[in-house]
């Protein structure tokens, strides 16, 4: 073989491994990844937080049974505006009211006994005991008189000893009657005092059973405490009902209170007085408008979820918030104007920093582009859209989410682009 034709078939060879690597090369390709993207745009962005809660009357007025007895009457309907003072409801007190007659009479004779015992006792029993004592005095000072001429006489031989032995045995006698009948009197008098005692404990205990009965007896009649509405009455006429039960709840409808339950991821952007909308799905064509009040102290498990219990003033002029019922809360936190914004779906989260892709020009081709994985520092959010604090300027673009996982420096193709708010043009 000549010099010439080796070296052509050498460089065929050549020319063929060239040419093979070029297409295993271009076997081994991937695709160009075709994505959607967005540029960031003004817009004014509302961060709101959505929960659930109940509705709750402000001033709830409870009205319980006072004694063990039946529904006598009933004056009004469940749900019915009443006014102050208008009488609801009777029970029947018949039994409360002959206990409160025979109480009044053990309350007299009580007063009595103390009216008697602060006097010195009863005017008979001190009259007889003050009357023996002084009888018994008399005698003896009588018997003294006697024994002094006894012996005067005797010194004169004109009474003899036996006259004055008999005379002084006498004396004796009547002075250890007095003695005796001195004791029964200091005896009486401490008697007296301590009746006194008695009888001032008696009249407190009897004043607070005539009292406590007479609170039953009014009890038998319930009647509005407040202008408002009559939102419950559990019981019908007949029924019979224990101390305690309940009765009627009643309050002025026209503001109530709403108590949402905030996870607790959500508990740090709460203040009092954020604007709050509410809707019931009763009424779904209704909404009603109040503010924050009451800022959660502690969190509390409700079901599976660990919620803060927000209290919120509404508005209900219309009466048409019922209490207990559940409604859907919306709770616009912060508000910002004219602020750069990104959609959420371009914003991704590593290590607690945010970054975005953002799609830069390349020389792969017409229409091919690299991506930029980049930090970002964000501020408020809605549910669309975050706003952009510092990392990314108007103009730029970010990719938004695709079938295909996004990485720092990867070729890409934007096959739809929009704004701000993730709609595409």
């Amino acid at each position: 073989m000549d010099r010439k034709l080796r070296n052509r078939i050498v460089l065929f060879l050549l020319l063929a491994g060239v040419v093979a690597f070029g297409l295993v090369a271009l076997s081994g390709r991937q695709p160009v990844a075709r994505i959607s993207a967005a540029s960031p745009a003004r817009q004014n962005i509302v961060s709101s937080l959505v929960s659930n809660g109940k509705v709750e009357p402000i001033t709830p007025y409870v009205m319980r049974a006072q004694l063990d007895t039946f529904v006598e009457k009933i004056h009004v309907m469940e749900g019915q505006a009443v006014k102050r003072g208008q009488e609801l409801l009777e029970l029947n007190v018949k039994d409360a009211q002959a206990q409160l007659a025979e109480a009044k009479g053990k309350l007299l004779r009580a007063r009595e006994d103390l009216r008697a015992a602060k006097a010195g006792g009863r005017s008979d029993d001190a009259a007889r005991v003050t009357g023996d004592l002084a009888k018994a005095q008399a005698e003896r000072d009588r018997l003294q008189r006697n024994h002094e001429a006894l012996e005067r006489l005797l010194g004169q031989q004109a009474a003899t000893k036996d006259d004055l032995a008999a005379n002084d045995l006498a004396l004796t006698k009547a002075q250890a009657e007095v003695t005796r009948l001195s004791a029964a009197k200091e005896e009486f008098t401490r008697g007296v005092k301590l009746d006194a005692g008695r009888a001032e404990l008696q009249v407190q205990q009897e004043e607070s059973e005539v009292a406590a009965l007479e609170e039953k007896v009014r009890g038998g009649r319930i009647v509005a405490a407040v202008d408002g509405t009559l939102y419950s009455l559990p019981v019908r006429t007949g029924d019979y009902v224990k101390t305690g039960d309940l009765l009627a709840e009643m309050a002025d409808l026209s503001k109530v209170r709403v108590r949402a339950f905030i996870d607790e991821p959500d508990l740090g952007g709460l203040e009092p007085n954020l604007p709050v909308k509410i809707t019931w799905d009763a009424l779904p064509s209704k909404s009603w408008t109040g503010l924050t009040e009451i800022i959660p102290k502690q969190v509390v498990q409700r079901g599976t979820r660990s919620v803060g219990e927000l209290l919120c003033t509404v508005n209900n002029e219309k009466l048409e918030l019922l209490p207990n019922i559940n409604v859907n809360v919306r709770i616009n936190s912060k508000e910002r104007m004219n602020v750069l914004a990104v959609p959420r779906g371009a914003v991704e989260a590593d290590a607690g920093k945010r970054f975005v892709f953002v799609v830069k020009e390349s020389q792969l081709g017409v229409g091919k582009s690299t991506l930029e994985k980049r930090e970002i520092r964000v501020g408020i959010a809605d549910a669309t859209s975050y706003e952009v604090v510092g990392g990314l300027q108007e103009g730029e673009i970010v990719a938004l989410p695709s079938d295909v996982d996004l990485r720092d420096g990867m070729a890409v193709q934007v096959v739809n682009q929009g704004t701000g708010n993730g709609r595409g043009s």
